[in-house]
Parts: C-alpha cells; structure tokens; sequence
C-alpha cells in the first residue's frame, strides 16, 4: 500500500545527507558574493529604469506630436 509520509522521510533523509556534503562559504566569501549580488542588482536597476524613462518620454513625445 501507497505510504505517503514514508517517501516523505526517505527524501529528507537524502536531503540532509547531500547538504552535508556541500560546501559551504565562509563569512569572507558570503559577503563578496553579496557585494558582488548588490552591486550587479543596483547596475541592472538602473539600466532598466533609465530605459522606462527614455522609452516613456519618446512615446510621451510621438503621441503629442500626434495629438497636435
């Protein structure tokens, strides 16, 4: 018969055994990467924000040209 918390045990089980085997960072490490993470979100935010606002401007501008 189909035992659902069996399978349920069995898989945490094997996912405690693979985080065991994984290597973790130390604080040095973690915080350069979180650096490195910021930084590039910060870079990417405002390409995407100055694309929105050059893009809504030229629409902005088309459309009262047009309006006009």
């Amino acid at each position: 018969m189909f035992n659902p918390f069996q399978k349920t045990r069995v898989f945490l089980g094997e996912t405690v055994t693979e985080l065991k085997k994984a290597s973790w960072p130390n604080f040095q490490e973690l915080w350069q990467s979180t650096l490195v993470v910021l930084f590039s979100v910060s870079v990417l935010g405002f390409f995407v924000a100055l694309f929105d606002f050059s893009l809504y401007n030229l629409i902005s501008f088309f459309t009262d040209w047009v309006k006009s």
